[in-house]
């Protein structure tokens, strides 16, 4: 697909996962699964959370804590930006060379950067297949995974695998290994998850949406966070609920206009965002794009 190409109901089919990865995956995430792989991505955030040596550095940079709905904003723009805009388009690279800056800022292992590329490899895959109108197919788990080693090739990161089957064994077995309680991990994911709640209900009642939210996440990942599972009858209840949805959405017709992130309306920038501000302050003369919705 040409940077310039409009994503349609039908862009991203009949495509090659090899060579035409990106508009696989654009298709992906503003067509066919935009709401399940925007969720799916949450959700593997909250993975991170659960690696003391992630969520100790995102504690002790205050932001997180601070601004939580501008460090979440951040976050998805940047991700988005080179998803929708192509990540070797001007605005691709850009977000891609500012990601670099923020990260050349602190010292991250490889491992860490590795780990949290294969969650936003896997999550959105797993999800889709639990709760999404479908699953991926094959070339479209081929092309999602080719996006991601190819973004994680512009950042740097060394190692990646070449398949899905082998992030999916790496994503499992660092989990394995890092998986354990420490409090910044609490710290990170209570903040994170009353600013998802928030998304959806107003604070008194986030009582009754968090065993909702907790449900969707698995019990060694909770634990790691700090969490209680919720009741077993909560858990069928809400599971139950995303098989409903599923059946509905399976019977419904596709979606013809993209859903882009990059041209939300956001709280944190209601002039618009320039790229060089992400994550920190902007450089003089930073030129801002509005939103369009």
């Amino acid at each position: 697909m040409d940077q310039g190409e409009p994503i349609t109901e039908t862009s991203g089919l009949g495509r090659d996962p090899d060579m035409e990865y990106e508009a696989i995956a654009r298709w992906l995430g503003a067509i066919e699964f935009g709401w399940d792989i925007e969720r799916a991505l949450e959700f593997a955030l909250f993975r991170t959370y659960a690696v003391p040596s992630i969520s100790g550095l995102l504690a002790r940079t205050g932001k997180f804590e601070a601004e939580p709905r501008r460090r979440y904003d951040d976050t998805e723009l940047l991700l988005s930006e080179p998803m929708e805009h192509g990540i070797d388009s001007p605005r691709g690279a850009e977000a891609v060379a500012r990601i670099n800056a923020i990260h050349g800022r602190f010292r991250i292992s490889n491992d860490d950067m590795l780990y949290v590329l294969s969650t936003f490899v896997c999550e959105p895959v797993r999800w889709c297949g639990r709760y999404a109108k479908r699953p991926f197919t094959d070339d479209e788990t081929r092309a999602w995974t080719n996006y991601y080693r190819h973004l994680g090739a512009r950042m740097g990161i060394a190692g990646i695998p070449e398949s899905f089957e082998a992030f999916d064994r790496l994503n499992r077995a660092y989990e394995d290994a890092h998986f354990r309680f420490a409090a910044s991990n609490k710290r990170i994911a209570v903040a994170s998850l009353d600013l998802l709640l928030g998304f959806y209900l107003p604070r008194p009642l986030f009582g009754l949406g968090r065993p909702v939210a907790l449900s969707l996440m698995d019990t060694p990942l909770l634990l790691a966070m700090g969490f209680e599972p919720p009741p077993p009858g909560t858990q069928r209840l809400v599971k139950r609920a995303m098989t409903l949805r599923k059946w509905v959405l399976a019977r419904l017709p596709r979606r013809k206009t993209p859903r882009l992130i990059t041209a939300r309306k956001r709280p944190s920038y209601p002039g618009g965002y320039a790229i060089s501000e992400l994550g920190g302050v902007p450089r003089q003369g930073a030129v801002r794009t509005p939103s369009r919705s």
